[in-house]
């Protein structure tokens, strides 16, 4: 494991992070992948007291760390709002500490936000959600400040695109990427279909 990624430098100073916990990491991961803008997704750890955590501490739910993306993004292509509006729709934000089959605290909905503007956004977007009535229970997402993130190890990496023919990539990530092309087909890297 590395820890926190967002230390590293890189070619293009313009580009922003964003740290977001929607469950299963290979999930999350397969899907901003796939937005123009986005330079670098790392799956990881962050939001726990566990220094350097392994995957299989993490999964004990005892960490106190969620499974999150890390997303380096250019803001001039897409912005953080816009990451917001990707988060919200491809995960269930109703469900404390669950998504799917996927139960522990490790799997809860959570926005690390970066600055004052990431923490604005995050509120006020989840403040519209639960008075438009778009759920039928509250959301229940962490908005908390970013702290500490650490890398998962390398097999967690890229995982959809490395294992796509899996049984739990073919009866759930595959399912929910399809979906969300369709949704946000606008938003798609070229070539992304």
């Amino acid at each position: 494991m590395q820890k926190d990624e967002s230390a590293m430098t890189t070619n293009n100073d313009n580009l922003e992070l964003a740290t977001f916990g929607a469950g299963c990491f290979w999930c999350v991961e397969a899907i901003f992948q796939d937005l123009k803008g986005v330079e670098k997704v790392t799956s990881g750890y962050s939001g726990g007291d566990v220094k350097n955590p392994s995957y299989r501490e993490v999964c004990t739910g005892r960490t106190g760390h969620a499974e999150v993306v890390q997303i380096q993004f250019n803001p001039d292509v897409i912005s953080f709002k816009e990451l917001l509006e990707v988060f919200w729709q491809t995960h269930d934000p109703t469900t404390l500490n669950k998504q799917g089959a996927d139960v522990g605290t490790q799997y809860r909905s959570a926005v690390f936000y970066h600055d004052q503007n990431q923490k604005e956004l995050a509120e006020e977007y989840k403040n519209k959600l639960d008075e438009s009535g778009v759920f039928d229970d509250p959301i229940v997402t962490e908005i908390s400040p970013y702290d500490t993130f650490y890398k998962a190890e390398v097999s967690h990496q890229d995982y959809y695109n490395e294992n796509s023919d899996a049984p739990y990539c073919r009866a759930v990530i595959t399912p929910k990427v399809e979906k969300f092309r369709k949704v946000f087909e606008d938003k798609l890297k070229e070539g992304v279909k």
